[in-house]
């Protein structure tokens, strides 16, 4: 392995790690806020739809931290693209909970593990070689 794939797996991984922790401390405060949540004034379908949501956004990043892992780490062919296009839907998904949100914390974590996994996208190199003719 060379160092540049060497190097973008260091950034995926910490880029993964820290969104990981990230999804975790979002779902440590799961009960506080469904308690907050409860005492609202918000109908009961829409208490249970934000219980879903809060529930399902520290989901999805554990899924999207795994999935890379296993790009990175994996046999695939094509890491460079696995990794790229999840580090974009992080950029994406960071856009919009700005626009909804405004500046905060959590979204400066997002922010540093999508451009750490950007980063290390693309230092992929394509390592495959090939194969040998029978000729």
């Amino acid at each position: 392995m060379n160092d540049r794939n060497r190097a973008a797996r260091l950034l995926v991984s910490v880029g993964s790690m820290v969104l990981i922790a990230a999804a975790l401390l979002h779902l440590s405060d799961y009960a506080k806020d469904l308690r907050v949540v409860s005492a609202s004034n918000l109908s009961t379908p829409m208490q249970g739809e934000v219980r879903c949501l809060f529930l399902l956004v520290g989901w999805d990043w554990v899924v999207i931290a795994i999935t890379m892992m296993i790009s990175a780490f994996g046999v695939t062919a094509v890491p460079k693209g696995v990794v790229l296009f999840c580090g974009s839907a992080l950029l994406v998904t960071q856009a919009v909970m700005l626009a909804l949100m405004g500046w905060f914390w959590g979204i400066a974590i997002i922010l540093a593990s999508a451009l750490m996994i950007l980063c290390g996208g693309f230092f992929f190199q394509n390592t495959a070689r090939a194969e040998p003719t029978d000729n």
